[in-house]
């Protein structure tokens, strides 16, 4: 479970990164300091001028995304056929925030809302490009799955408990009987692969369009070395019909991968499920229909 952060959000707010950006980087201390207009959960961003951002941590167990980005980005953007986040400097602890923080380039674009996508299928083998060149990234020295990506590129075995749990609790909510033997293929199908880098939150609050083209991939908080399945989860997140199997023919994975990949979509889908189901009906609907969608994926390819 990803821990709440203090004060909601850590206490995070325009005057502090003002103070902080002074205090740190006192060339830019002139510079406007806004909220972005879409943020994130692990992080506040805010524009700093035009041309940059400050990224601050909300909690501890996001801090270890901050030196991994900023190490790493550099790296891996050469190789990489869409943009991500430029790194510019590293901030320290101050001004009363006890977090390392970071300022990075802004990145033109709007998340990848549906009605923003010009072409649902092209967009589909554009994000199975990046993953496909992410994933032949040298892994040299890179950061091997675990804490510091909430085991994303790990086996989904890690969340085995609590997604028995939430199986549990939606009977007669979710077919469940169905729901486990899905779960129980993707722990069943180890990975077994040469490390990769992946991700980790591929999903369209993370990829950028701009006139209906993917442009950008931000956020590697989650991202790491290992197994690759956790990145295929767009495929019932996002896509449908053609655009999903354009999807699944370009990443290429073979069957094992795609039961890992189900794995996570339902462990994620039956958590969020199991904390909204009778208090929120617009997002109990979602994850039930990525669930359904799941189980009778299994069934035709698994």
């Amino acid at each position: 479970m990803v821990p709440t952060p203090p004060d909601g959000r850590a206490g995070i707010d325009a005057a502090l990164v003002k103070r902080l950006v002074a205090a740190q980087f006192p060339q830019w201390s002139s510079l406007s300091v806004r909220p972005v207009q879409v943020d994130g959960w692990d992080n506040r961003t805010y524009r700093l001028g035009d041309t940059m951002t400050a990224r601050l941590p909300t909690a501890a167990g996001y801090v270890p995304a901050v030196a991994k980005e900023n190490e790493w980005l550099p790296r891996l953007a050469p190789s990489l056929p869409f943009a991500v986040p430029p790194i510019l400097g590293q901030g320290a602890p101050g001004e009363g925030y006890p977090f390392p923080w970071s300022v990075r380039g802004w990145l033109d674009g709007e998340t990848a809302a549906r009605e923003r996508i010009a072409d649902m299928t092209r967009f589909a083998l554009s994000v199975a490009e990046f993953l496909l060149a992410l994933q032949h990234c040298d892994t040299t020295g890179g950061p091997l799955a675990g804490e510091h990506s909430w085991y994303r590129g790990a086996s989904p075995a890690y969340y085995d408990e609590e997604t028995r749990r939430c199986i549990a609790a939606l009977e007669g909510r979710v077919d469940t009987a169905r729901a486990t033997a899905v779960w129980e293929a993707a722990l069943a199908a180890e990975w077994r692969g040469a490390p990769v880098w992946f991700h980790g939150d591929i999903a369209s609050g993370n990829l950028l369009v701009a006139e209906g083209e993917l442009t950008a991939v931000i956020d590697f908080g989650t991202s790491g070395v290992g197994d690759p399945a956790c990145d295929l989860v767009i495929a019932w997140g996002k896509f449908s019909g053609a655009s999903r199997e354009a999807f699944r023919q370009a990443v290429g994975q073979d069957d094992g991968t795609w039961a890992r990949a189900r794995g996570w979509l339902l462990w994620k889908s039956l958590l969020v499920l199991s904390g909204c189901v009778d208090t929120d009906e617009e997002q109990a609907a979602v994850n039930q229909r990525l669930i359904a969608e799941v189980l009778t994926d299994h069934e035709l390819f698994g």
